[in-house]
């Protein structure tokens, strides 16, 4: 079975406040007695379900066509937690849930919103989960939460661990229905130099499957 844990793109999809919202228009039309539909795209690299580039908080940060390819495909555990909002620790995870994880996907209450709204409030990493995870091995985080760190951040502690342990992240996941487990990932950033981040297409496949 595949699960599509893709938010999906559209005019209606809330985005950071203060960042570029999607929009699409038509620089050529069948209807218009063209040969074909010709759509132009505008939009944050951070529109919707989308991997962070380390350049997004590092001056000499990778952009996303140089982020490691390995780390967005393989094995992956989702994980659901209760905490509404705040910093993740371990105690917020199943005893075990952890152990040998390489690439966790955190699901929360956040992946039940629509896509039109935004969360006020949201649960994010921490540091010491963070090193926790990186002295197992993890090579990726994702989150169904607008961001790794807390809303107000500035100083971005968490993205600077990410970056630090050479882990990726991804951000605005859409778990809801898919069950707690192991799973394979895909979830691709575009190859694309001297920007910040990356839409991307997530999906999971069962291991059975896989």
């Amino acid at each position: 079975m595949i699960y599509d844990i893709t938010r999906t793109i559209s005019s209606r999809l809330r985005v950071w406040p203060g960042d570029t919202p999607y929009s699409l228009r038509h620089a050529l039309r069948l209807a218009d007695g063209h040969a074909v539909n010709l759509t132009t795209l505008t939009l944050s690299p951070h529109t919707g379900t989308h991997a962070d580039a380390y350049y997004h908080f590092e001056p000499d940060g990778a952009h996303p066509a140089a982020m490691p390819l390995d780390a967005y495909l393989g094995r992956a555990r989702v994980v659901t937690v209760s905490r509404r909002a705040g910093p993740l620790g371990l105690d917020d995870f199943p005893p075990g849930s952890l152990d040998g994880v390489q690439r966790l996907l955190i699901h929360s209450w956040v992946s039940d919103l629509p896509d039109d709204q935004w969360p006020e409030d949201f649960p994010h990493l921490s540091v010491p989960l963070i090193a926790h995870l990186a002295a197992q091995g993890a090579r990726l985080i994702g989150l169904d939460s607008p961001s790794v760190d807390a809303f107000d951040s500035t100083e971005l502690r968490c993205h600077h661990a990410l970056s630090h342990y050479k882990i990726v992240n991804i951000e605005m996941l859409q778990l809801r229905g898919v069950p707690d487990g192991d799973y394979e990932l895909t979830a691709l950033p575009l190859k694309l130099d001297g920007a910040c981040g990356s839409p991307v297409r997530a999906a999971l496949r069962t291991l059975e499957e896989a």
